[in-house]
C-alpha cells in the first residue's frame, strides 16, 4: 500500500505530460460546437437531440488534429465519418449485451493499433451500445453526423485566412532553432569552464538562459527535429507535385539546412583550433564570437519576419553591422596569417582559423541567400485537393509482419482486445448498469509501458472520481438546463484549450464534460457518481492486471534489430562521405543522413519505453544514452568532413581509407551482433583496429609534410592568398584530421555500447519466498 501512495504522489508532482502549447481557439471552437446545440435543445424543449448532437461534436473534437488546414479537414472528416459509421454499429448491439462482448472489443483494439482511428471508433460503438434498446439508430446517427459536421465548420472557418500560418510557424521554428546552434557556437569560441555555472540552482526559469551555457547537443538535436518538421509541414500541403522548379519555401528549408550542416562544420574546426591553437589570441576569438552572434540574431530577423508574414522588419541586406564584424575578424585572420608565414605560430592552426573565417563567410552568403527569399514572399498556390491513397497491399503485409514477428504493436492490440472482453463480460454478466466505464478506463488506460500505465490509471482513476463528483454536484444544483450548458461550454472550454499542455487538466476537466453531455436530458445524482467511481477503479484494476499478467510488450526482444540497424546506417554513411572525399559525391545524400537519424530514433524511444517497464535495466538504458549521444555525434563529424572537404583536387591523403576503416569496424560490430558466437577463423593481417593506427600515424605524416612544403613555397615567393593545391591540401586536411579523430573516438563508443546494450536481457530473480529451500542453500552454499 506505501507503494502504491507513494506511486500517487509522485504521479501527481509532474501534473502530467506537458504537451507544447495552449490552443484557445480549437477550445473555443470545440465549446460553440458542444454548447450551441445543448442551448438550442434546451430553448426549444428538445434537451435529447441536442445532446446527441453535441456528443458527436464532442467526439470529433477529441482527435484534435494538428499541422495545416488541409491534413485537419482530413483527419477531422474521417472522424466525422468513424462517429456516425460506430454510432450506427454501436445502435444495432443496444439491448445485445453478450453481442456486444463479441463486436466491441475488436474495434477498440484496431483502434489501439490505427493512429488515424484512435480511441475515436470505439468509444462510439461502446455509447451507442449500452443506450436503450429501441432508439432510433439511424436517427442518432444522423445527429451525431450533425454534430461533427458543426464542428468541422467552426474550426476550419478561418481556413482562408489562416492557410499558411502552419507553414510558416513550422519554417520559423526552423530558423529560430538554427540561430540557436550559431549562439551555441559562438559561446563555445574562447569560453571558459562552464561547470561552476551549471552547478548553481536556478528556480526562475527565465534566468536559466542567462546563467546556465546552451548545450550544443540539445540545439543541434532541436534543429534537426525542426527542419523535419518543417519538411513534413510543407508536404502535407500537397502542393507543387509535378513541379520541377521548387517553390520558395523549399529553397528557404534547404537555405536553412545548408546553413544547419555549415554550422556544424564550423565547430568542428573551432574544436580543433581550440586543440592546439597559436597562442591565446583574444582579439581573434572576440571578432569571432561577435560575428557568428551577429548572423544568429540577423536569422531571427528572418524568423519573426516569416512568422508574421512581413509585417516584422527583415533588416538591411548583409552589410553595416553584419559585414562589419566579418571584415574585422578578416583583419584578424590575416594577422595571425601572416604570423604563421613568418614563422612566429603553428602553420595547422593558422590553416584552421583561415578555414574558420571561409566558413563564417560562407555562413554569411547562405543567411543573405534566405533573406532574398523571405523578402520575395512564401506564397503557395491553392492546388487540387487530393485525398490520401491508401495502399492495401502494403498495409497487409504490414499486418502479416506484425503478428508474425509479434511485434509490440500487435501485442499491445491484443492486450487491449483481452482487457475489453474481460470488462464488457464483466459488464453483462453482472447487468452493470454503467458498465461502459470500466470499459473506457481499461480502453483509455493501457499503455505500452508498465510505467505509463500505471501513470494513466492513477490520473484517470482520480481524474474521473473528481469529475464525477463535481459533474453530479453542478447536475444537482444546476437550476435549469440553460445553466447546465453554460456550465458545460466553460468546461469545454478549459479542457480543449489546456489538453495539450497537460493531460491531468483534461481528466479534471473532459471528464465532468462527458459526463454532463451523457446526462444532460435525464438529470444525474449521487449514487450515479459513485457507481461510475467505482467502475472507473474496477477499469483501472483491470488495466493493472493486464499489464502485469499478460505478455510483455517485447521491445527488449526487438532491441538487437534496431542497434544493428543503427550501426549499418551509419557505416553507410561513413561510406558516403569518404565517397565525397575522393570526390565521387557532390555531397552526402540526405536520405542516408534521414535514414541515420530515424534508425537512432529508434533505439531513443526503446530506451524510453525501457526505461518505463516495472524492473527497469538502469545500465542498458545508460548504455543506450551513450550509443545514442555518440550516434549523433558521428553524424555530426561526418557533416563536417563532407562539407571541409570542397576541394577534390586536394591530396587527401589517407582521409579515404581511415573513413573506410571506420565503416568497417561498425559492419564488423554488427555482423558480431547478429552472431555472437562464430566460428573462430584464422585472422589474416592486421585487425581494424590496427590498420586505423597505422592510417591515423601516415594522417599525422601526411599533414606535418603537407606543411612543411607549404611553408617553403611561401619562402620561394608564392603569395600567401595565392589559392595552390598544396594551400587547399593543407586547409582540407587540418580541418578534418580532429574531426576524423572525434569520428573515430565515438564510433568505438557507439560500438562498445550497442554492443553490451544488445546482451540477453537477465530472468527477473524470483522472491526469496517463492524459492525452494534446497535451492536457498545451493545459494548459501
Amino acid at each position: 500500500m506505501p507503494r502504491v501512495l507513494e506511486r500517487v504522489r509522485k504521479t501527481y508532482a509532474s501534473i502530467g505530460s506537458f504537451g507544447s502549447e495552449a490552443t484557445p481557439f480549437y477550445g473555443l471552437s470545440a465549446a460553440l460546437a458542444i454548447t450551441g446545440p445543448l442551448m438550442v435543445g434546451a430553448l426549444t424543449g428538445r434537451a435529447a437531440p441536442g445532446a446527441m448532437i453535441a456528443l458527436g461534436a464532442f467526439l470529433v473534437a477529441q482527435r484534435a488534429p494538428e499541422g495545416p488546414y488541409g491534413a485537419q479537414a482530413r483527419n477531422l472528416g474521417s472522424a466525422v465519418i468513424l462517429v456516425s459509421l460506430g454510432s450506427a454499429f454501436g445502435g444495432l448491439l443496444s439491448g445485445h449485451p453478450w453481442l456486444s462482448v463479441l463486436a466491441v472489443p475488436p474495434v477498440v483494439a484496431v483502434g489501439s493499433a490505427v493512429s488515424w482511428i484512435g480511441s475515436t471508433a470505439g468509444l462510439a460503438v461502446l455509447l451507442a451500445a449500452v443506450r436503450p434498446a429501441g432508439s432510433g439508430i439511424v436517427y442518432l446517427g444522423i445527429l451525431e453526423l450533425i454534430g461533427g459536421l458543426l464542428f468541422c465548420v467552426i474550426v476550419l472557418a478561418p481556413w482562408p485566412a489562416r492557410r499558411l500560418r502552419p507553414l510558416r510557424d513550422a519554417l520559423a521554428d526552423a530558423a529560430d532553432a538554427v540561430a540557436g546552434v550559431l549562439d551555441a557556437v559562438a559561446q563555445e569560441i574562447g569560453s571558459q569552464d562552464a561547470a561552476p555555472l551549471e552547478a548553481v540552482e536556478i528556480t526562475n526559469p527565465e534566468l536559466a538562459a542567462v546563467v546556465h551555457t546552451i548545450d550544443w547537443e540539445d540545439q543541434r538535436r532541436a534543429a534537426s527535429e525542426a527542419l523535419t518538421e518543417a519538411r513534413s509541414t510543407y508536404a502535407l500541403y500537397r502542393t507543387g507535385h509535378g513541379r520541377e522548379e521548387p517553390t520558395r519555401p523549399e529553397r528557404l528549408l534547404d537555405a536553412l539546412s545548408r546553413l544547419l550542416h555549415e554550422t556544424v562544420a564550423l565547430r568542428a574546426l573551432i574544436e580543433a583550433e581550440r586543440g592546439q591553437p597559436p597562442h591565446r589570441n583574444r582579439e581573434w576569438e572576440l571578432e569571432a564570437h561577435v560575428a557568428i552572434a551577429a548572423l544568429a540574431a540577423r536569422l531571427r530577423l528572418l524568423s519573426e519576419a516569416v512568422r508574421t508574414a512581413g509585417e516584422s522588419p527583415l533588416g538591411a541586406p548583409l552589410g553595416d553591422l553584419d559585414s562589419a564584424a566579418i571584415r574585422r575578424l578578416a583583419r584578424q585572420s590575416d594577422r595571425i596569417r601572416r604570423a604563421g608565414m613568418a614563422g612566429d605560430e603553428d602553420l595547422v592552426a593558422v590553416a584552421l582559423i583561415d578555414q574558420i573565417d571561409r566558413a563564417i563567410d560562407r555562413i554569411a552568403g547562405g543567411v543573405d541567400s534566405a533573406r532574398r527569399l523571405v523578402k520575395a514572399g512564401l506564397r503557395l498556390g491553392f492546388g487540387p485537393p487530393q485525398l490520401p491513397t491508401p495502399h492495401p497491399v502494403s498495409a497487409w503485409d504490414r499486418l502479416v509482419t506484425a503478428v508474425r514477428t509479434r511485434s509490440p504493436a500487435f501485442r499491445q492490440a491484443t492486450r487491449v482486445y483481452v482487457t475489453a472482453v474481460v470488462a464488457m463480460s464483466l459488464s453483462a454478466a453482472l447487468h452493470v448498469e454503467h458498465g461502459q466505464w470500466m470499459v473506457i478506463t481499461a480502453m483509455l488506460s493501457l499503455r505500452g509501458t508498465y510505467g505509463e500505465t500505471i501513470d494513466r490509471v492513477i490520473e484517470r482513476v482520480i481524474g474521473t472520481g473528481v469529475g464525477s463528483a463535481v459533474a453530479a454536484l453542478l447536475l444537482t444544483l444546476a437550476p435549469d438546463q440553460i445553466t447546465t450548458a453554460v456550465i458545460v461550454f466553460v468546461f469545454a472550454l478549459v479542457a480543449f484549450t489546456l489538453r495539450h499542455i497537460i493531460i491531468t487538466y483534461w481528466f479534471l476537466f473532459g471528464t465532468p464534460l462527458g459526463l454532463m453531455l451523457l446526462d444532460f436530458s435525464t438529470p444525474s445524482n449521487w449514487t450515479a457518481a459513485g457507481e461510475r467511481i467505482g467502475l472507473t477503479l474496477a477499469g483501472g484494476v483491470l488495466t493493472v492486471l493486464a499489464v502485469r499478467l499478460l505478455w510483455p510488450a517485447g521491445h527488449a526482444e526487438r532491441l538487437p534489430r534496431q542497434l544493428r540497424a543503427l550501426l549499418g546506417s551509419h557505416a553507410n554513411l561513413v561510406r558516403a562521405t569518404a565517397e565525397v572525399v575522393v570526390g565521387e559525391r557532390e555531397q552526402l545524400p540526405h536520405d542516408l543522413i534521414v535514414t541515420a537519424e530515424e534508425n537512432a530514433e529508434d533505439v531513443a524511444d526503446t530506451r524510453d519505453r525501457l526505461a518505463h517497464e516495472r524492473v527497469p535495466d538502469h545500465q542498458r538504458i545508460r548504455e543506450l544514452r551513450t550509443a545514442i549521444a555518440a550516434a549523433h555525434r558521428i553524424r555530426d563529424h561526418l557533416i563536417a568532413v563532407g562539407r571541409m572537404t570542397r576541394e577534390h583536387g586536394a591530396d587527401s591523403g589517407p582521409v579515404p581509407e581511415i573513413l573506410d576503416r571506420i565503416a568497417d569496424l561498425l559492419e564488423e560490430s554488427a555482423a558480431v551482433m547478429a552472431d555472437p558466437a562464430p566460428e573462430p577463423a584464422d585472422q589474416e593481417g592486421p585487425s581494424t583496429e590496427e590498420r586505423l593506427d597505422e592510417e591515423f600515424a601516415a594522417l599525422d605524416e601526411h599533414l606535418a609534410a603537407i606543411a612543411r612544403r607549404r611553408r617553403e613555397e611561401v619562402k620561394a615567393g608564392v603569395g600567401e592568398e595565392a589559392f595552390t593545391p598544396l594551400r587547399d591540401t593543407l586547409l582540407q586536411i587540418s580541418g578534418t584530421r580532429y574531426a576524423l579523430r572525434s569520428l573515430r573516438r565515438d564510433a568505438d563508443i557507439l560500438v562498445t555500447n550497442t554492443l553490451s546494450a544488445a546482451r540477453p536481457t537477465p530472468p527477473e530473480p524470483a522472491p526469496a519466498a517463492e524459492q525452494k529451500p534446497g535451492e536457498q542453500l545451493q545459494e548459501t552454499g
